[in-house]
């Protein structure tokens, strides 16, 4: 698929910090004015030594005008490609732009920058991927009720995962993340396009691949305004696709990986 994109300033030049630390945060956005701007000024304040990107994927609102109202680049996309190609592009933006790792963070107001430094420090210890988990710990997710019908498909993906990779994690669907180099090399090149599945496809295909994957606790705050852009049914809809999608691709990628330890 095409990812046509207009960046209307450009990344700061790498001077300063080497390039293992410039750290992107990469805000995918669709009809997010409402919220982003209050987004963008407590990361300003929170976490003033990260570069952003707003990803605009296809708004009909103000929502790059709002971005650059607050002096950030934009990644302008033409039409709606689902949260996806929206952070594949960051990605690529982030590799090209000589970025030593990005921040996932949610343009709606439910991510905490304060708790963005953990994800940091994992990456430091030396983890590819680091998932801020909203159930790994009793204090971190107690007060975010994701509601039974979403739950139950989100306990679903979360033992298709474990059947699939070996391993268990306990939030496959957090949208709050951080990615290493090397990941963010991989993801531009092989990031998954579905609408909803990126975030439970993409965590298979890091720890498929071999990249090492871990956890950290983060609380989540509700969303500050906008909606959600899906809901009851149409939500489930786009969990049950993202399933059949991590099915239905499992022997391939195990094909993948035989032919490789066969052929380095």
């Amino acid at each position: 698929m095409t990812r046509a994109l207009v960046v209307e300033q450009a990344a700061p030049a790498p001077t300063g910090p080497s390039r293992s630390e410039r750290t992107l945060v990469i805000l995918p956005a669709l009809n997010e004015a409402e919220a982003l701007t209050d987004v963008l000024r407590e990361l300003a304040t929170s976490c003033p030594q990260l570069d952003v990107l707003v990803v605009d994927d296809g708004s009909t609102d103000a929502t790059a005008e709002v971005a650059r109202a607050e002096g950030v680049p934009v990644a302008v996309l033409p039409f709606n490609l689902g949260v996806g190609g929206a952070l594949q592009t960051g990605f690529r933006y982030a590799v090209a732009h000589g970025y030593g790792r990005a921040i996932q963070f949610d343009a709606d107001g439910q991510h905490d920058p304060s708790q963005v430094p953990a994800l940091l420090a994992a990456l430091d210890e030396g983890a590819d991927l680091v998932i801020g988990s909203r159930f790994a710990a009793p204090e971190a997710g107690s007060e975010y009720d994701v509601g039974r019908l979403r739950g139950g498909a989100m306990g679903v993906l979360r033992l298709a995962v474990r059947l699939l990779s070996g391993r268990s994690f306990s939030d496959t669907s957090s949208g709050f993340r951080a990615f290493s180099e090397r990941l963010l090399a991989f993801y531009a090149a092989e990031y998954p396009n579905e609408y909803l599945g990126d975030t439970v496809e993409a965590l298979l295909l890091a720890c498929q691949a071999g990249y090492r994957v871990v956890e950290v606790p983060v609380s989540m705050r509700v969303r500050a305004a906008g909606t959600p852009s899906t809901q009851n049914l149409k939500l489930i809809y786009h969990y049950l696709r993202a399933l059949l999608s991590l099915l239905s691709r499992a022997p391939i990628r195990r094909r993948e990986r035989a032919m490789r330890s066969t052929h380095p």
